[in-house]
């Protein structure tokens, strides 16, 4: 008989096909219960990944698939998320809104930098937490990730990072517009207050439509402004690594200039702002793109030992705590001078 054997492009997919199966059927099966049960999605897929951390050990069929899928599906995700962004979203929200919400992502990003420091973490934990409090909860968290140096404790530390943002998130959704009508916020300003500060997307909106339609949609709009920062964030950071040769420094692998994804996304974002995209096509990108991340952190959470991210203790929790808290009092304290 005559043997076949498979070129590499098919035997890469071979081999990674098994992993990024279970990857979506993690998520699918997240999705599905955060339908019927109202918990956040990415927060299932994390907890369900982590109680399968068993296929992602060395030598099972499912772990290169599910290496590959937790890299380059999440760099797909965060690509398309630019899809949703576009210039006009600034000329509606205004100037001084906007310099309150870049003041916010910057001065908090800093702040993480500092507290980290002084409870004795490295600044790859510092980024990685102040700029997923600061910009958009878990996607920005695993796009700061991929730019990071790598280390053995960075699939434990993003774990975390996802696993706290959205804990965290869903307490402000409860919370927060609660806080709004103790402040006594108008319905525009409450939108900047819940957009500006709560971690993730779905959370911003189920927060601001619960107080009204004008709340929600101008959270919605601020939320986006946040997520529109994620590409200069991630850039900034890729070129300061490389210029102080931080990741020579740690035995990591340098990132490179201009990540792709990065690279995609600002692509997606002209094009949008340029009336090139459909809303339709842009709609779609933005549910494709909710998809890959949720099957990218399925992944992500597969790949994590529940027992090693124990061990990132409670100074990590209070760290990520005392960012939401400084975000949450910079951007009250700044509406408050504005009006």
């Amino acid at each position: 008989m005559m043997s076949m054997t498979l070129t590499p492009a098919r035997q890469t997919i071979s081999d990674a096909f098994p992993g990024f199966a279970v990857s979506v059927l993690v998520a699918a099966t997240a999705q599905f219960l955060s339908e019927h049960y109202g918990a956040p999605a990415m927060l299932l897929a994390l907890l369900l990944g982590l109680a399968l951390n068993f296929l992602a050990e060395d030598g099972t069929r499912t772990a290169p698939g599910i290496a590959l899928t937790a890299r380059t599906v999440l760099r797909l995700g965060v690509a398309l998320l630019g899809a949703r962004i576009s210039v006009d979203m600034l000329a509606v929200l205004g100037g001084r809104a906007i310099g309150l919400v870049v003041a916010g992502v910057v001065l908090t990003i800093l702040f993480g930098l500092i507290a980290a420091r002084f409870v004795g973490r490295d600044w790859r934990f510092a980024l990685l937490t102040g700029g997923s409090v600061a910009i958009c909860g878990a996607s920005a968290a695993m796009a700061i990730a991929a730019v990071l140096p790598r280390h053995p404790r960075s699939e434990r530390d993003l774990a975390f990072t996802v696993l706290s943002v959205t804990v965290l998130s869903t307490v402000a959704m409860v919370l927060y517009p609660m806080l709004s009508g103790l402040f006594g916020f108008t319905p525009r300003d409450s939108g900047v207050f819940l957009g500006g500060t709560i971690h993730d997307v779905a959370q911003v909106v189920g927060a601001g439509f619960s107080i009204g339609p004008e709340t929600g949609e101008t959270a919605t709009l601020v939320k986006l402004i946040r997520v529109s920062m994620l590409a200069p964030v991630v850039l900034c950071f890729s070129l300061v690594i490389r210029a102080r040769g931080l990741a020579d420094q740690d035995g990591g692998k340098r990132p490179p200039l201009l990540p792709g994804f990065v690279l995609g996304f600002l692509v997606l974002a002209a094009m949008n702002s340029l009336g090139l995209i459909p809303a339709a096509v842009s709609d779609l990108a933005g549910q494709l793109s909710r998809w890959a991340l949720l099957i990218a952190i399925a992944a992500v959470g597969i790949k994590t030992s529940l027992a090693r991210m124990l061990d990132v203790g409670g100074v990590a929790i209070g760290l990520i705590v005392a960012e939401t808290v400084f975000l949450g009092v910079f951007v009250v304290a700044g509406l408050h001078f504005l009006s």
